[in-house]
């Protein structure tokens, strides 16, 4: 079994920043690709941003995150990040870590294989 686990979240005040980082443990995946999606109070889980298992391929949602948010990766820890700057109040959500067993990675929820449990981050105005 593989197990995804999210950190790094809370509260912070707009225009402030959060990393959350996402260690994997369990079973071997062979080279997933990683994202990050979102789920808002009343709202449906969108995708956040996604990498690929070289790094090569980085991938953004619209111009609600691009520019604020960069996703990396540290293979030899097992671990993917989230660094979110600019922090605006519509971007509270719980913020959830995925794999998914492909190359390319993944832009829509059922693409990706294995989840996190998620992480909270708040935004205060």
């Amino acid at each position: 079994q593989v197990q995804l686990v999210e950190s790094g979240g809370g509260l912070v005040q707009a225009g402030g920043s959060l990393r959350l980082s996402c260690a994997a443990s369990g079973r071997t995946l062979s080279s997933p690709a990683m994202g990050w999606l979102r789920q808002a109070p009343g709202k449906e889980r969108e995708f956040v941003a996604a990498i690929s298992w070289s790094g090569a391929i980085t991938l953004y949602a619209d111009s609600s995150v691009k520019g604020r948010f960069t996703i990396s990766r540290d293979n030899a820890k097992n671990t993917v990040y989230l660094q979110m700057n600019s922090l605006k109040p519509e971007d509270t959500a719980v913020y959830y870590c995925a794999a998914a067993l492909r190359r390319i990675p993944p832009t829509v929820e059922n693409e990706y294989d294995y989840w996190g449990q998620g992480t909270q981050v708040t935004v205060s105005s």
